[in-house]
């Protein structure tokens, strides 16, 4: 069953966030091998901020974080955690558009996890993230395998980011998850 084109609700954030979730899909030790000190990061489909806080830690004090997503509510929660820190210099918040990111600034690192599967013109989404990557650049997509995504819809997702010039490089493997890792 693929469950396309649907946004995880902010009602159900907190399950996002859970500890439960820190324990089977730990975000330091999902991201330390990608992610280095000094980088500017996009936290795509940021949700609450699970995974951006952890990029925030792996960057150091002089790299960046954005952090963006389609739901104001989920923007609001992150901002709600950072408030009053000094995670506020270094995680800028993005509400996206329906149909587009929205971000001209170039990264080196982009994150996409568990939220391909809900973009509705995958093509036009995937293009526009290889175009914030600067060269030599990471893209980091994990998409769930239970009941949302299936094999054959990843290795599509897959064949279409090499048909944009991105080179697969590595396929991490995360319980409960498909992965692949991709350089500009």
């Amino acid at each position: 069953m693929e469950n396309k084109n649907r946004v995880c609700p902010v009602e159900i954030a907190g399950s996002l966030d859970s500890k439960i979730r820190s324990w089977l899909q730990n975000p330091v030790k999902i991201l330390k091998p990608y992610v280095k000190e000094g980088m500017t990061a996009l936290d795509i489909g940021c949700g609450p901020g699970f995974f951006t806080l952890a990029i925030v830690k792996l960057i150091g004090e002089n790299g960046k974080v954005i952090a963006a997503d389609l739901q104001d509510g989920m923007l609001l929660k992150l901002k709600k955690k950072i408030s009053g820190t000094e995670l506020e210099n270094r995680i800028k918040l993005h509400r996206c558009e329906q149909d587009k990111i929205g971000i001209t600034e170039k990264v080196d690192f982009i994150l996409a996890f568990y939220m391909v599967h809900e973009v509705p013109n995958q093509d036009n989404f995937l293009k526009e993230l290889k175009s914030l990557l600067n060269l030599n650049g990471l893209l980091f997509i994990v998409e769930p395998k239970l009941f949302h995504v299936s094999k054959k819809a990843f290795w599509e997702m897959v064949k279409k980011t090499e048909s944009i010039g991105l080179k697969p490089v590595e396929y991490p493997s995360l319980p409960f998850s498909w992965a692949v890792l991709l350089k500009n």
